[in-house]
């Protein structure tokens, strides 16, 4: 299954950078400037054919590709010679004036946008369903987990309380867990008011999310609450071998009893125990069997259950009109949220778990998709298809930097030489493309340092 799952993340993250260079070929051949070839795929050509002037090319590696303009070579040469500006050949890129320059490096970044857009149409047009958890809570700070926890979380601080309904946050409608945790992810270090019902009545509450220094997001220190409910056990689990069967309802385990999913984990973690005795509800019939369980360094169990969990089903829109505002509704939000995301990079964030290398980012797209797969043929494509999108769009948000090398330092680049009337000396622009690539690798090794403890500690 890894296999697959590589291999999907590997199609998924070209498609997303073709778009991208299909973008940047479009602009040039409307600028005028001769696209010499283009490539789905880095390395040695395999297969290919000529046409409209381009050579189009399937190389060895499936990961992205790349638009090859004319004056490359020309670029090259100058630098050998040292010239002193580059040749202005016809149909060239350098040979282009800079705004043409500035339209086919915005271009690669634009076809993102589209791409996403387009993307989150057919999402919102055909339909979809995702598991989650009520919009009930369960307080952190009152259970073990079997990881490092505070003593006190904002969700404490500001008077919430295990059992609690989170109705809204800053007024938008909280339907379940998932809405909770974007409400609260996207709000860190910013007060925002909760709407919750307890008892009956319904408070408001004032919590300000703290920043989780591991994901970059915003955390309150709440968990759902989820009925004990046995979901689906493993093949050959300590669970099966047991006897436990999905739709069990877990009523105690070791004598204590079970409220919800989440204090079931926290019983079995604080004690850790070889084996349990566990009173399950089957059909209003209680039944009793122990369990035999062993546990990893990690402290991780072979019991081998999941407890049931809601699915929430969005209906697809009926008209193209519908599909076209969901579209441009999920666009905008997520651009926000990305740009809150890159924002989070520079308030003191574990840098080497918030920040995704390319080999993780492959590993998710993969995963996305191989969750895709397994669900049903029509909903299931959401998930995919959302992770293309906001990948997309985050492509969108990087190219865009004013770094050197990315498309935004281009169009820097591009923009000083308008402003000063005349053209960059080669050898100014192979510096400043040095500078960019070195920044760029460094932010590489980095990310993907980070990539190494992320499959280390799975």
């Amino acid at each position: 299954m890894l296999i697959v799952t590589i291999i999907l993340g590997l199609i998924g993250l070209g498609v997303v950078v073709v778009v991208h260079e299909l973008g940047h070929f479009a602009a040039a051949r409307a600028m005028g400037v001769e696209v010499e070839a283009f490539s789905v795929g880095w390395g040695p050509r395999v297969a290919g054919f000529k046409r409209g002037g381009t050579e189009w090319r399937f190389s060895a590696f499936p990961v992205g590709g790349y638009c090859k303009m004319k004056g490359e070579e020309s670029f090259r040469k100058a630098l050998e010679e040292k010239a002193p500006e580059l040749p202005r050949e016809t149909g060239s890129f350098y040979g282009a004036s800079p705004w043409r320059r500035i339209v086919i490096a915005v271009s690669g970044p634009l076809a993102n946008v589209l791409f996403a857009l387009v993307v989150f149409m057919m999402v919102s047009t055909i339909g979809y369903s995702y598991p989650t958890y009520p919009n009930r809570i369960v307080l952190l700070s009152e259970f073990d987990l079997g990881v490092s926890k505070q003593a006190s979380y904002p969700a404490d601080s500001a008077g919430l309380k295990s059992g609690d309904r989170i109705l809204s946050v800053d007024g938008k409608r909280i339907g379940d867990f998932s809405d909770l945790l974007e409400g609260i992810t996207l709000s860190a270090n910013k007060p925002v008011t909760l709407k919750i019902e307890r008892d009956g009545s319904v408070l408001e509450k004032k919590v300000t999310p703290m920043l989780n220094k591991e994901t970059g997001g915003g955390l309150i220190g709440v968990s759902y609450w989820a009925d004990p409910v046995v979901g689906a056990v493993g093949q050959g689990s300590a669970a099966q071998i047991a006897g436990i069967l999905p739709g069990d309802r877990i009523v105690s385990i070791g004598g204590a009893p079970v409220r919800h999913a989440i204090e079931a984990q926290s019983i079995l973690l604080s004690s850790k125990p070889e084996r349990s005795a566990f009173v399950l509800d089957r059909g209003g019939k209680s039944v009793e069997t122990n369990v035999i369980l062993s546990w990893d360094a990690q402290g991780k169990s072979n019991l081998g259950l999941s407890f049931k969990t809601d699915v929430h089903v969005v209906d697809g829109t009926a008209t193209l009109g519908a599909a076209i505002g969901a579209g441009f509704d999920e666009t905008i939000s997520t651009f926000d949220a990305t740009m809150k995301g890159l924002g989070s990079l520079f308030m003191g964030v574990d840098l080497f778990k918030a920040l995704s290398g390319p080999a993780r980012i492959t590993y998710m797209v993969g995963q996305s998709a191989t969750e895709g797969i397994q669900r049903s043929a029509q909903g299931g494509l959401a998930v995919p298809l959302n992770f293309l999108a906001f990948l997309s769009i985050s492509l969108f948000i990087m190219n865009l930097l004013p770094i050197p090398a990315l498309d935004g330092g281009q169009i820097v680049m591009f923009v000083v030489e308008g402003a000063r009337r005349r053209a960059l000396k080669p050898l100014t622009i192979y510096r400043y493309q040095t500078i960019g690539a070195f920044f760029i690798l460094a932010i590489f090794v980095f990310a993907s340092i980070g990539d190494l403890f992320f499959f280390a500690a799975k």
